[in-house]
């Protein structure tokens, strides 16, 4: 069942199978969702770009599952139009306009996070960008935006937000990527910040093991959300579209139900899709092959840069 994954690649193959004693893994089909209502009733709840993609699907998530929710991002009409919504819903919403590149703009929201509700419980560092070149081609300024947004910016909000975590012995979440963990042509800035930011957290995690602190990493496969439209091209402006079909990804209402559950439950580490954990497990047994299997996918996307 495992292999009809990797079938249309035309790489994976029971003969390749054979010849390398691949024996694939059992990979379940599906993830475990919350059950029940009110979960996280009262929890303050930070989330960085959540005026979009899994962001904003996590805010409607834990708002209805009970939380106080505090959206951040740069886009103020997008924030103002959540908060509306999750407040005529009955939820209970607020928003900080906030630019993670920027260490002051972090802590404002930490900032007006404790002035408004006094404490926090879970923070989710999701703000982040994609690229889409060769790093031949690339201007380093892109690989900086990078840096800046999906790294940096995590490390600057947890920073702020880390003593009243400690104090709740509550969460810390990191959106990383199926590529924090794999290679990914034709993204180098992106899985640089990714990588990194896995790196953060599991360290952080142990650094904080005996003070209660939860650390959980997400690293989702290809989800259905607007980031690859505004990813960077190698002159750092917005490609405006999507190189791959959205339709067959899956949801960021998935992605945050399942986060849901995970934080719930205590969880550290998330690998999401059944390709998403193949890959890993490929990449970390057999990488010789892994490379070869993730260059051929990538190559056929239109236009593609490898």
């Amino acid at each position: 069942m495992n292999r009809n994954i990797f079938q249309n690649i035309g790489i994976l193959n029971q003969e390749l199978l054979n010849r390398y004693g691949i024996v694939l893994p059992k990979i379940k089909s599906s993830e475990k969702l919350i059950k029940g209502k009110l979960k996280f009733k009262n929890k303050v709840v930070v989330i960085t770009g959540s005026s979009s993609g899994i962001g904003k699907a996590c805010a409607y998530e834990f708002a209805q599952q009970g939380a106080k929710v505090i959206l951040a991002a740069r886009n103020e009409n997008k924030l103002i139009e959540l908060e509306n919504d999750i407040n005529k819903k009955g939820g209970n919403a607020l928003y900080v306009k906030t630019d993670v590149r920027k260490i002051e703009d972090c802590k404002n929201l930490i900032d007006k996070t404790i002035e408004k509700h006094g404490r926090i419980d879970i923070l989710i560092n999701n703000a982040g960008i994609s690229m889409r070149a060769n790093f031949v081609d690339l201007d380093l300024s892109v690989i900086k935006e990078l840096i800046d947004t999906n790294f940096y910016g995590a490390v600057y909000c947890t920073k702020f937000a880390l003593p009243y975590l400690l104090k709740q012995k509550g969460t810390v979440i990191g959106i990383s990527s199926i590529c924090g963990l794999t290679p990914l042509p034709g993204r180098t800035g992106y899985a640089a910040s990714k990588h990194a930011m896995d790196g953060f957290l599991n360290t952080l995690r142990l650094e904080n093991k005996r003070k209660g602190l939860h650390v959980l990493i997400v690293h989702p496969g290809f989800t259905s959300s607007n980031i690859r439209k505004f990813a960077l091209n190698k002159n750092g402006k917005a490609q405006n579209e999507t190189p791959r079909d959205e339709a067959k990804m899956m949801s960021s209402e998935k992605v945050a139900q399942i986060i849901a559950r995970a934080t719930l439950k205590k969880e550290k580490d998330l690998i999401l899709t059944r390709e998403g954990k193949l890959v890993v497990w490929l990449h970390k047994n057999f990488p010789g092959i892994t490379d070869r299997i993730i260059m051929h996918e990538m190559a056929k996307e239109p236009n593609s840069p490898v």
